[in-house]
């Protein structure tokens, strides 16, 4: 039998809060997923700038430490980027080893302990809500989908995004410079994870070094999920938002349901599978570039 807290506004609530920072790294996870690449360090790179904002939040006040943040976040895109393109390794590669990096300086910076602050602005402007009761960790969660939604479907970079997802080279020779926007996808997915660092950081009121830990696993499956094709050039941000809603729904549930930790993350898995088994264009030989 249902539960009938399950159905209760502020269970409702309580999986906004919950899921409004998985959202904001499955959309910048998204945002390379259409070019067809795919970025592994998101996770880690939350975590980082998580810590960044704790420790230069005293200091700098929110909005300094926001900018610290979500800089370093781009920095390391455009480090992503540069790699993939220059070097020409594929990305699931080049992220998989700044995952490890990013995990290694976090640790290092940070000593492995939570670094906590006495800035109360932060966690003041992350939990409260301006408007409808809702906290305004959802409102920046959902306005950066709207946003990024728009950049997609309505902009030169969105249509050049989708255009090298279809095909690097039919987008190359339609005169899009493709090692550029390769980067700017990367730079764009790691400003939005340092933004998730900013958010992630006031909700939990300290940065931690194991605070991305689970995002990188439920992000894929949002994204898959969604419908956006790892293959590339299919979905979108709109899609992202349905998926994560359906992760979010499927994780609460369990969790309201008693069901435990590791036979939620089998779940996951089982769900991570059919979702690219349904998606991937299987007409694309090397679909992760």
């Amino acid at each position: 039998m249902v539960n009938p807290l399950f159905f209760s506004s502020a269970n409702a609530l309580n999986i906004g809060r919950q899921s409004a920072v998985l959202l904001m790294v499955s959309l910048a996870g998204t945002m390379v997923i259409l070019i067809g690449s795919i970025d592994l360090s998101v996770g880690s790179l939350v975590t980082l700038t998580g810590i960044l904002v704790a420790m230069t939040v005293d200091s700098l006040g929110v909005g300094g430490a926001a900018l610290v943040g979500i800089g370093a976040g781009a920095l390391v895109g455009l480090i992503n980027g540069g790699l993939v393109t220059m070097l020409r390794v594929p990305s699931f590669l080049v992220t998989l080893g700044m995952l490890s990096i990013l995990a290694g300086i976090t640790n290092q910076i940070s000593q492995g302990r939570s670094i906590l602050f006495m800035n109360e602005t932060l966690p003041t402007l992350v939990n409260g809500s301006f408007a409808l009761g809702i906290p305004n960790v959802i409102w920046f969660a959902l306005i950066a989908t709207v946003l990024l939604t728009l950049v997609s479907f309505r902009t030169v970079l969105g249509r050049y995004l989708f255009a090298l997802g279809g095909g690097e080279i039919a987008a190359a020779h339609a005169g899009i410079p493709v090692n550029a926007y390769k980067i700017l996808a990367f730079m764009l997915a790691g400003a939005i994870c340092g933004l998730a660092g900013v958010l992630l950081t006031g909700q939990v009121g300290a940065g931690t070094p194991t605070a991305g830990s689970a995002l990188l696993l439920n992000s894929i499956a949002a994204v898959v999920m969604g419908g956006t094709a790892l293959s590339g050039g299919v979905g979108g941000p709109h899609r992202t938002f349905l998926g994560v809603l359906v992760i979010a729904i499927l994780t609460n549930g369990m969790d309201v349901t008693g069901v435990n930790s590791f036979t939620q993350d089998i779940v996951k898995g089982v769900v991570i599978i059919l979702a690219v088994s349904l998606t991937i264009d299987r007409s694309k030989y090397a679909f992760i570039k």
